[in-house]
C-alpha cells in the first residue's frame, strides 16, 4: 500500500488555494469594494503561510506573510482596492507558485522587486501590529479567548508542529500557555512519534473568533479546539510570566509555574466545543469527495477497455451455441459490463468549468497588455466532458482567446468610431449537441475579412487566383501551417503559429472545427469534441471482406442506395428527402475487391454543419467500441481515427468521418456546381 507523503498533500492543497486567490483576485478587480472577497484572499493568503511553514517551504512562508501584511492594510481600510494592486498581487500569486513549484534561490530578486512595488502601493499606510481581525459591525468582540488545545496523539507523524501553531496563537496578541500534563506517560512508556500533552491558552486582546479558528485550519480533523471568551472588565494585560513558545517541549512542560489567573466562564459557553474529529468543514454526508490519481482513472479505463473486449467475445460464442444457461449469462455479464462502462466514464467526467476559470486570467494580462478593456463571459461551465479531452483542449482555447483579443477586438477608438462599446466582449461557452459537447470562442470584433484571407492565401500559393471558393473553404486557410494576415509580427501573434496546432490538437481529438463570421459583429469559432476518448457506440459495417466502426455520434440515419447509384464513381448525390446530400464509395476509396453486394447501404453522417453518404456493402449492427490509437507506422493514414478489437478477436478500422469528408473535397468528389445540376 502507497504511504501518502504529507508534503504531497499539502502541493495539492496549495494549488486549490492559488487557483482561488486567483479568482478571489480577479472578481476583486471588478468588484473592488466587496470586502467578502477582500477577507477570502486574506484567508487564501494565511492559509497557504502556516501551512507552507508547517509542511518546510519556508521561503513561502516568508514571502506570503509579508504580502499578507501588505494585504491586510486593505481589510482595515487602510488603503483602497485598485487595479494596479489586483496587478502586482496576481504577479505574488504566481510568485508563489514559482516558490512552491521551482525554488531557484536566484528567483528571489523577483520576490524583492514584488515586495518593493507593493510597499510603494501602500505608501504611507501603517502595517498591523499583530494579525488582523475582519469583525462586522454587527459581531460583539471579547476582550480575550480561553482556549483549550487538544491534538490526536498520531498528529505529529502527519507533519504537523504543534508548536508553530502555538506561535500563530502568540502573534494574535498577549497569551499565556500552559501545558496539560495528565496524560504525559512515565519515561519507559514514552513514544516519541506520539503526542502525549495538550495546551490551555488564554488570549487577551480584540481577536475574532474566526481569526483563531484559521491558525488549526489544516489540523481541524485531528484535533479537539475549544473557545470561550474573556469575561469583559478583566485586565486588557496577561500576565507578565507568558510562555515562550520555543522549539524544547521538555523545558516548556517543565514551566508549570506560570499557571493563570483563574477567569469566570459563562455556564452557557463554557467549554463549548468549537469543532472535532467528528465535526469536518465541507459536504454534508453522501456527498463527500476523495482525491484519486490521474494514472488510477486511466488504468481503470483500461480495464474496463479489456472487459468489454472480452464480454463481446464472449456474447459472440454464446450466439453459437444453444444452451439457454450460456445465453442468459452473457446477456447478463454484457449488462454489467454495460454498466461498468457507464460508471467509469462518468467518474472521468470534468466539468469544463475547471478548464474556463483558467482563462480569466490569461484575458486579464492581455487586456491590459495590449490596451484593449475586455469582459469575459462564460456560460456552460457544468457541461461534463472527459479529463483527457479537457486536459488537451488548455493550449487550443489559449490561441483562440488570444487571437480573438489581438485580432478580433477592435481598440478603444475604433470601437467608438463604429458606435461600439468601447469594451469588448469575449464569450466561452459549452454545451451539450447529442454525443458532441460544442465549445465556442466568440468575440464582437470586427469579424473576418474574406477577401484578405484570399489575397494572403494566393500570396503564398496557397490557392491559385480565380478559382472559386466558398467562405468557409477561405476559413479553412486560416488553419495552414504559418499563415498569418497581421501586417507585423508582436509578442502575441504574426508569425502564423498557432491555429495549426489548434487545428491539429482538436482533429487529434476526433473533433472539427466551424467557423462563421459578420463583417463589424464578430467572429465565432465552435470545437466540436467527443465527449470521451476511451469507448464509444459505434455502428458495425462491412465493406468489402473488411469491417469498419463508424462512430454513432456522427450517424444521422442510414438508407439503401438506389438501384441507379449502384454503379458509379464518386461525385454523386441523393435526394433526401428533398436535400441533396453528396456520397463517397467506401470500396472505391478503400480498394475493396470483389463485387458490390446488391444492395449497398448509405450511412448519413454529420460533418460539422454539413452531410455526406458513406456506401457501405452491409450494416453488421451497434458495436461497443473501445478506440486503441494506431501505431507510428499508420501515422499517415488519417482517414482512421484508430482501431478497435471485435468479438472473434479480429481488428476492426474506426472511420473519421471529418477526414473522409476533406479528402473528398480535395479530389472535387464533394462538392461543385455541376454535380448539383446534374441531380437537379
Amino acid at each position: 500500500m502507497t504511504t501518502l507523503d504529507p508534503r504531497e498533500v499539502f502541493l495539492a492543497e496549495a494549488n486549490e488555494l492559488l487557483e482561488r486567490l486567483e479568482t478571489t483576485l480577479l472578481d476583486l478587480g471588478d468588484r473592488p469594494d466587496d470586502t467578502t472577497l477582500i477577507d477570502t484572499a486574506f484567508r487564501a493568503l494565511h492559509t497557504i503561510k502556516g501551512s507552507g511553514a508547517m509542511f518546510g517551504f519556508d521561503r513561502v512562508a516568508a514571502f506570503t506573510h509579508d504580502f499578507e501584511t501588505a494585504f491586510d492594510l486593505v481589510r482595515r481600510g487602510a488603503i483602497a482596492t485598485s487595479a494596479e494592486l489586483v496587478n502586482v498581487a496576481l504577479s505574488a500569486k504566481d510568485y508563489i507558485r514559482t516558490l512552491i513549484e521551482d525554488p531557484d534561490p536566484d528567483a528571489a530578486v523577483i520576490g524583492d522587486a514584488i515586495l518593493a512595488e507593493l510597499g510603494r502601493l501602500v505608501g504611507g499606510a501603517s502595517a498591523p501590529t499583530a494579525a488582523p481581525v475582519a469583525v462586522p459591525p454587527a459581531e460583539s468582540v471579547p476582550t480575550g479567548w480561553q482556549i483549550g488545545i487538544g491534538f490526536a496523539p498520531e498528529i505529529l507523524q502527519n507533519g504537523t508542529n504543534p508548536l508553530a501553531l502555538l506561535d500563530e496563537l502568540r502573534e494574535l496578541g498577549a497569551c499565556t500557555v500552559v501545558p496539560r500534563l495528565e496524560g504525559l506517560p512515565d519515561l519507559e512508556n514514552l513514544k516519541p512519534e506520539r503526542l502525549h500533552i495538550g495546551w490551555d491558552v488564554t488570549l487577551v486582546g480584540p481577536v475574532a473568533r474566526a481569526t483563531i479558528e484559521d491558525v488549526f485550519l489544516f489540523v481541524q480533523d485531528a484535533m479537539e479546539l475549544t473557545l470561550a471568551p474573556l469575561t469583559p472588565g478583566l485586565p486588557a494585560t496577561a500576565p507578565e510570566s507568558v510562555s515562550p513558545v520555543g522549539s524544547d517541549p521538555v523545558a516548556r512542560a517543565a514551566e508549570v509555574a506560570w499557571a493563570p489567573v483563574p477567569i469566570p466562564v459563562p455556564a452557557a459557553t463554557r467549554d463549548a466545543p468549537v469543532r472535532g474529529p467528528s465535526e469536518r468543514r465541507g459536504p454534508p454526508k453522501g456527498t463527500t469527495t476523495m482525491r484519486v490519481e490521474a494514472e488510477r482513472l486511466d488504468e481503470l479505463m483500461d480495464r474496463v477497455g479489456e472487459l468489454v473486449i472480452a464480454q463481446a467475445r464472449l456474447s459472440q460464442l454464446a450466439g453459437l451455441h444453444t444452451d439457454v444457461g450460456i445465453k442468459t449469462i452473457a446477456e447478463e455479464i454484457e449488462r454489467l459490463s454495460a454498466r461498468l462502462r457507464d460508471t467509469t466514464m462518468g467518474i472521468r467526467m470534468v466539468p469544463i468549468g475547471a478548464l474556463f476559470s483558467r482563462f480569466r486570467r490569461l484575458v486579464h494580462d492581455l487586456s491590459r497588455d495590449l490596451g484593449k478593456p475586455v469582459a469575459f463571459v462564460t456560460e456552460g461551465e457544468e457541461t461534463e466532458l472527459d479529463k483527457t479531452v479537457i486536459e488537451r483542449l488548455a493550449d487550443p482555447l489559449v490561441h483562440l482567446i488570444r487571437n480573438a483579443i489581438d485580432h478580433g477586438v477592435e481598440a478603444p477608438g475604433r470601437r467608438g468610431a463604429a458606435g461600439k462599446d468601447p469594451t469588448g466582449r469575449i464569450a466561452l461557452t459549452a454545451e451539450h449537441a447529442g454525443a458532441q459537447v460544442l465549445v465556442t470562442v466568440r468575440d464582437d470584433g470586427a469579424g473576418l475579412d474574406v477577401a484578405r484571407i484570399r489575397a494572403k492565401a494566393e500570396e503564398r500559393g496557397l490557392v491559385q487566383p480565380g478559382v472559386p471558393l466558398t467562405d468557409q473553404q477561405v476559413y479553412q486557410f486560416l488553419f495552414a501551417p504559418g499563415f498569418s494576415t497581421a501586417q507585423a509580427v508582436s509578442a502575441l501573434s504574426g508569425r502564423g503559429v498557432g491555429m495549426d496546432v489548434v487545428k491539429k490538437t482538436i482533429e487529434a481529438l476526433r473533433g472539427s472545427i466551424d467557423i462563421s463570421t459578420e463583417p463589424g459583429a464578430g467572429t465565432a469559432i465552435v470545437l466540436r469534441l467527443p465527449l470521451t476518448l476511451a469507448i464509444i457506440e459505434g455502428l458495425l459495417i462491412r465493406v468489402g471482406e473488411a469491417r469498419y466502426v463508424v462512430p454513432l455520434a456522427a450517424v444521422e440515419e442510414c438508407v439503401e442506395l438506389p438501384a441507379d447509384k449502384s454503379r458509379g464513381q464518386g461525385r454523386d448525390f441523393l435526394n433526401i428527402r428533398g436535400g441533396l446530400v453528396p456520397f463517397l464509395r467506401l470500396r472505391n476509396l478503400f480498394a475493396a475487391a470483389g463485387e458490390p453486394d446488391p444492395y449497398q447501404k448509405v450511412i448519413i453522417v454529420a460533418v460539422g454543419e454539413s452531410r455526406i453518404g458513406l456506401v457501405a456493402d452491409q450494416i453488421l449492427g451497434n458495436h461497443q467500441t473501445v478506440i486503441k490509437s494506431l501505431s507510428k507506422l499508420q501515422a499517415d493514414a488519417v482517414t482512421f481515427s484508430g482501431a478497435t478489437i471485435l468479438g472473434d478477436g479480429t481488428a476492426a478500422l474506426i472511420i473519421d468521418p471529418a477526414q473522409i469528408a476533406a479528402g473528398g473535397h480535395t479530389a472535387g468528389q464533394l462538392d461543385g456546381p455541376q454535380e448539383y445540376r446534374e441531380v437537379a
